[in-house]
């Protein structure tokens, strides 16, 4: 019976020891450095005026022929432009065959210069324009503003929506091209 008790005592004390100790494991080394893996997600630039152009099923044509001019990489540049963008409806007013002609090759400088009337430096926002104003555009000719009963006309044509910001201007839609003298 002494024997059975020894035993148990000693069984209690291997088992507390055991216990014990691996409740006293050695914990990691927190000053060691760890690298998380983590994806790099590309940071999408902001859309430029002409990204705003290319976003909207309403320019394909603006889009087409700022293309065949050559202007993608001169309105995607710092700016700031204000483009007033003629909407698909706008060019399929024109008379017949004549958005054919300008998107032809042998075109390209008549076709930049109806684009080029299309686009004023710098920023102007619908609140920066009056009744009356004249804004020069790219093309070294005049825009004259008009502003009857809220309505903002330029030379004429509608603003149909106003203050869409880029990264490098902002695009004023209007529906009908503007056609230099």
């Amino acid at each position: 019976m002494k024997l059975l008790k020894l035993l148990s005592l000693a069984i209690a004390t291997v088992s507390t020891a055991f216990l014990v100790s691996c409740g006293n494991a050695p914990k990691e080394d927190s000053s060691e450095t760890t690298i998380e893996v983590v994806e790099e997600v590309p940071v999408e630039a902001p859309n430029t005026v002409v990204d705003i152009a290319v976003g909207s099923p309403d320019h394909t044509t603006l889009v087409a022929a700022v293309t065949a001019a050559g202007l993608v990489e001169t309105l995607s540049g710092t700016g700031p432009f204000t483009v007033f963008a003629p909407t698909n409806a706008a060019f399929a007013a024109l008379p017949a065959g004549t958005v054919d002609t300008l998107l032809k090759p042998e075109s390209k400088d008549q076709l930049t210069g109806v684009l080029t009337y299309h686009v004023v430096a710098g920023n102007v926002m619908a609140a920066d324009l009056s009744d009356g104003q004249i804004v020069k555009t790219l093309n070294g000719q005049d825009l004259t503003v008009s502003i009857k009963d809220g309505k903002v006309m330029i030379n004429g044509a509608n603003v149909i929506a106003a203050d869409l910001v880029g990264s490098n201007g902002v695009v004023h839609v209007v529906d009908s091209v503007i056609l230099p003298k």
